[in-house]
């Protein structure tokens, strides 16, 4: 399964680290009461609370007075929008209706229950819904007029340098130490009894299940190794077939009678017994528990001699990493690409040291380019299992103030998008002059991000 892929709920609720004492029902009561108007559209009190209980049911940071800032922001958006209708700009509906069903999951995640949702909302789940319909569908059309206007950007490297050379000599970002590494890991060998002991507790829960003498939540609740989704009974919300890896989703959506059980389904991730809930167009939503056979300390130490005894041929010169990576290393990712990680968050070989799995981290800190470390235990977060592992570090970069040098594309990225953020504060404050304005009082005064809106 891609980056979510299965199961996107475990990545939500590990994304959901916001502290639920943080979700406090807004401290104003909702009174519809004008609070701005734009043009000829009006911008509610309502409307601030329910995008003010929205950004902190996301941890999304508010600088600033929040009734302030977030009415400001929905009247440049309004400025937006009116040029999107001028421009034809529209939102591709079956990419809104995706990403809504993602943060409808990310919610109840975070919340705990979908009536929680609607109790911290104070809206009927359709409405919740229908709502994050317009939000969503709003900022994809003032992200491509955004575009739009932006699209001319492009930086030379006269340009960069003219920007590097402007810049105060403490606003020169310091580029943190930085690495790039490669790895080989080896999966313990499961004992085949174990294969068939989960196989055979899914195939009871199946039958159970099947024959109405259990419930499936409930299972998945009781047992599903999957916590993100047990927590909701195995729910994974509505997603398309490309949100789970193929093995998941060529059984999941083949799947037509909501009280029937699939058969067992194998994944990288473990084995898996899935249950059809509802269908919408070309997404649907599922549950699923997940079981995974698990391997003994013993397996583990076997895994980690072999790799051991891999590392002392490559320091032998009798084959290099990147060959054994290819033929040995059982992370399809990095053995494709010769055992070169890649950080996922960037898309970059470059890791700075806390992006890296903590195990690699602590290895790699004592070497130097061109070593390989001892084989050791760790963590495969995404599959939520130990495996065996070595690493070489190919490259180091300390840690310096960035220079035209070393760090010419990330300073070409500042420009751009310093010239971006110039290109689109001239154009919204033009417009904001050239558009009636009115800001009823008790809406201000405050410190806005754009000059004009008090004329």
């Amino acid at each position: 399964m891609k980056t979510n892929r299965l199961i996107i709920p475990a990545a939500i609720a590990a994304l959901a680290g916001v502290s639920i004492s943080l979700m406090a029902a807004p401290k104003k009561n909702v009174v519809d009461e004008v609070a701005w108007v734009v043009g000829d559209e009006a911008i509610f009190r309502s409307d601030v609370e329910d995008m003010y209980a929205q950004l902190r049911s996301e941890g999304t940071p508010i600088p600033g007075d929040p009734y302030c800032y977030i009415p400001e922001q929905m009247a440049v958006e309004k400025l937006y929008l009116h040029q999107a209708k001028i421009d034809t700009i529209e939102a591709p509906e079956s990419q809104v209706l995706a990403q809504v069903e993602r943060r409808l999951n990310f919610f109840i995640a975070n919340l705990g229950s979908k009536e929680k949702l609607e109790q911290y909302f104070r809206k009927p789940m359709n409405q919740l819904r229908e709502q994050l319909i317009d939000i969503t569908r709003n900022s994809y059309i003032v992200e491509q007029v955004k575009a739009n206007l932006t699209k001319d950007v492009k930086a030379t490297p006269r340009d960069v340098r003219k920007y590097y050379e402007s810049l105060p000599e403490d606003s020169i970002p310091y580029v943190p130490l930085k690495v790039e590494a490669q790895i080989i890991t080896l999966n313990p060998m499961v004992p085949r009894q174990e294969v068939e002991d989960v196989k055979a507790r899914l195939r009871d829960y199946a039958e159970r299940v099947n024959n109405g003498e259990a419930d499936f939540a409930t299972l998945a609740i009781m047992n599903s190794e999957d916590k993100g989704s047990a927590i909701q009974g195995g729910e994974l919300g509505f997603h398309g077939k490309a949100d789970f890896v193929p093995e998941f989703s060529n059984v999941a959506f083949n799947l037509n009678d909501p009280k029937k059980v699939s058969r067992i389904v194998e994944t990288e991730f473990g084995y898996h017994i899935i249950q059809l809930i509802e269908k919408r167009g070309e997404q649907a939503n599922f549950r699923h528990i997940l079981l995974r056979p698990h391997v003994s300390d013993e397996d583990l130490a076997i895994a980690v001699q072999r790799l051991d005894s891999l590392g002392r041929d490559i320091k032998a010169g009798k084959f290099t990493f990147e060959q054994a990576a290819g033929v040995v290393s059982q992370d399809k990712d990095s053995r494709n690409n010769r055992g070169v990680m890649v950080n996922d968050q960037t898309g970059s070989t470059r890791f700075e040291m806390q992006q890296l799995p903590p195990e690699v981290a602590a290895r790699i800190e004592k070497m130097q380019p061109g070593e390989v470390s001892e084989a050791f235990i760790m963590k495969d977060e995404r599959k939520n299992r130990d495996v065996a592992a070595i690493v070489k570090l190919t490259a180091r970069t300390d840690g310096h103030k960035a220079s035209m040098l070393e760090d010419y594309n990330m300073l070409k990225m500042m420009y751009e998008n310093h010239e971006m953020g110039r290109i689109l504060r001239d154009w919204v404050e033009k417009k904001i002059h050239e558009t009636y304005v009115r800001i009823e009082d008790g809406w201000y005064p405050c410190e806005f991000q754009y000059e004009g809106w008090i004329k």
